[in-house]
């Protein structure tokens, strides 16, 4: 039977209320889920003392929220009793001038910080934000709990040794840290914040407000990566939820038409519970038509687990994007990064087995590393995309309490705090100066867009194997001409200058790219006149088409290009059909020749395609796990010429 939420009771006044404050890191048209929230929520509601006493709210907002507009928002009405935050390096600022607003509102209010960027940093945020009260150092949700009945006994901020897990400061503004909590082995008794209806999961008009559904299956990581703090459970046993909660989520989510659940665990793949998780993602989906994909950290490690969750997942035609989360390819630089005991030498392997099975696969990589250079940095790139193209690649950040931060000395590290967030980056280190960082940096920049976000699919490896451009080399080359560039279009799309760093010009420049329609024709310039050239003249009419088709399958961004096109139902969901786009070759088919290293009749063949495009891609667009699954897949194909005789020729594909 479908759990359903139970109505709270509103019989009498309450003594106390508290609001606890998220914000997502992008600004997206739909709200990320408040998942940390909603733990803390479920958890104070169900006490039997907090419940009873105190009305305990969330506040969801979107990543571009202005601080004038949260401040509207949360001092509109009577100022809760308790303020907490869940605080991360995007919202650190933010949230320290919201503490200052309510203590000139409530001076005798609370204000709780909490979240991996502030545990164990109370020395720092009190001098940063004097107005916070109190720093959770650990899992928050009992702690919170804990707070809230020091309240309920009129208590003192600055008397709270009795709460684990937390720093304060007493009354001459010495900062005391007490006990660590200690870790929540039985995570069931946690409430769920679905089951317990803490996270709405309809907003006024009926409709899943976010944009994916989060979940935690487990808590813990047995690896300690250098750069990596993962809620402070690093190099710790796996502590699970049961599979009975777990399931009524799941049925939860497929009732309520979820397309996509996304797991925030570290290593999901790697033991029995992840197999029987997908068995009952596959039951839920049966019973509901949904969930349809899956998105999680994959495990680093490979296992049969692993082997035999995809292939279940595949025959149940789930999507999910695989991760080759190597980091690196430099042997020093992985030693210093505590990742030499993975067993990651077996990635090849891997990505040709996803290759195989026809699965999305993309790779990680982090630049900034110690021990790494530029040139060993771009060799492993290009070593990495000859088997994924899809390559996220992200800037070093010293996080707090991680290895890295606390050996930074050792490391050489030259770091700057962000302009808009408070995130740590890396300027410079022992291998690499600040001169081959900015170079570097504008790799990255184009490497997120054209690759990890997948604004070109299709022409790398036809490139590499027709024209010797390694997949670096094409980004370099881009890179250039863009630079050189005396389009009024480009300098928009590069900033106007700004730093290739700012983290939100990569999502600023996507909007652009897919909303101004000035760029196809600056794209066609450049390969036309960069590229082309380049290219041995018997493969240039191939490459035209390959680089066609790549255009042909972008995802259609606010129906721009789909004016041709009839909407139509597809699993469920609605897709944009294009039909009659004409191409010179028999794309995809071509495409997974060239692929595979197959022969193929390279001659012209004209053919008719017929592609469709799930609607919705606007509001996933900077979410490179999820867009994927809004480009062109090809649902049919006419042979023009009645020439092949390959039966594979009037089948659907999935490119």
């Amino acid at each position: 039977m479908l759990p359903l939420p139970r109505p709270r009771s509103r019989s009498r006044e309450k003594r106390g209320r508290a609001l606890i404050v998220q914000q997502g890191a992008w600004d997206m048209p739909k709200e990320s889920m408040p998942l940390a929230a909603g733990y803390l929520t479920a958890a104070a509601r169900a006490d039997p003392v907090v419940g009873p006493e105190f009305d305990v709210g969330i506040q969801n907002f979107r990543g571009g929220e202005s601080l004038g507009s949260m401040a509207r928002t949360i001092f509109s009405g009577v100022a809760p009793d308790v303020l907490a935050f869940s605080v991360f390096g995007w919202n650190f600022n933010q949230f320290g001038a919201l503490a200052e607003t309510y203590k000139s509102v409530r001076p005798d209010g609370w204000v709780v910080f909490g979240g991996t960027h502030v545990a164990h940093q109370a020395e720092r945020v009190f001098r940063r934000f004097p107005e916070v009260d109190v720093v959770a150092n650990g899992e928050g949700e009992f702690t919170f709990r804990d707070l809230l009945l020091a309240f309920l006994e009129e208590k003192s901020p600055q008397d709270l040794a009795q709460v684990p897990g937390i720093s304060y400061r007493d009354e001459e503004g010495t900062v005391h840290t007490t006990a660590e909590a200690p870790r929540i082995n039985d995570l069931d008794t946690i409430p769920s914040p679905f089951l317990t209806g803490a996270i709405p999961l309809l907003d006024h008009h009926g409709r899943f407000p976010y944009d994916v559904a989060l979940m935690e299956t487990n808590r813990g990581c047995p690896y300690k990566c250098s750069f990596c703090y993962w809620g402070g459970a690093v190099g710790q046993r796996m502590r699970d939820f049961s599979r009975e909660r777990l399931r009524a989520e799941l049925d939860l989510f497929g009732y309520h038409r979820i397309p996509t659940v996304v797991l925030c665990d570290s290593n999901f793949g790697m033991r029995q519970p992840d197999a029987e998780f997908v068995e009952d993602l596959v039951r839920t989906r049966e019973k509901y038509g949904f969930p349809q994909s899956l998105e999680t950290s994959w495990a680093k490690n490979k296992s049969k687990t692993f082997h035999h969750i995809i292939r279940r997942m595949k025959a149940e035609g789930f999507q999910s994007s695989f991760t080759v989360a190597l980091q690196t390819l430099d042997d020093t630089a992985l030693r210093d990064m505590g990742r030499s005991n993975m067993r990651l030498n077996a990635w090849r392997d891997l990505a040709a087995w996803l290759a195989a099975e026809g699965l999305d696969a993309y790779a990680e990589l982090i630049w900034g590393a110690p021990g790494e250079t530029v040139d060993s940095f771009l060799t492993g790139y290009d070593r990495l995309s000859e088997h994924v193209s899809r390559i996220a690649v992200y800037p070093l950040l010293l996080l707090p309490n991680t290895s890295y931060t606390e050996n930074r000395e050792e490391h050489g590290f030259v770091t700057v705090r962000g302009d808009n967030d408070d995130f740590e980056y890396v300027l410079a280190n022992r291998t690499v100066t600040v001169a081959e960082n900015t170079m570097m940096q504008r790799f990255m920049f184009w490497a997120r867009m054209m690759s990890e976000n997948m604004y070109f699919r299709h022409i790398w490896v036809p490139l590499r194997e027709f024209a010797g451009l390694t997949q670096s080399a094409v980004l370099l080359i881009l890179s250039d001409w863009f630079q050189d560039s005396t389009d009024p279009a480009v300098a928009e799309l590069l900033g106007h200058g700004r730093e290739f760093t700012d983290s939100g010009l990569i999502v600023e420049s996507l909007h652009k790219l897919y909303a101004d329609p000035r760029f196809a024709s600056i794209f066609q310039r450049w390969w036309e006149q960069a590229i082309l050239p380049k290219v041995p003249g018997r493969h240039r009419p191939l490459l035209n088409e390959v680089f066609r088709y790549d255009n042909a399958t972008r995802p259609i961004y606010s129906g721009a290009g789909a004016e041709d096109a009839e909407v139509r139902s597809i699993d469920g969901l609605p897709h944009y059909v294009r039909s009659g786009l004409r191409f010179q070759y028999a794309m995809p088919h071509v495409l997974d020749a060239i692929r595979a290293n197959r022969a193929f009749d390279d001659e012209p063949s004209p053919v008719e395609l017929t592609l469709a495009y799930r609607v919705g891609f606007d509001d996933y667009l900077d979410n490179h796990e999820l867009a994927t699954y809004y480009a062109g897949r090809c649902l049919d194909i006419r042979d023009l010429t009645a020439r092949r005789t390959n039966p594979s020729y009037g089948n659907a594909s999935t490119h």
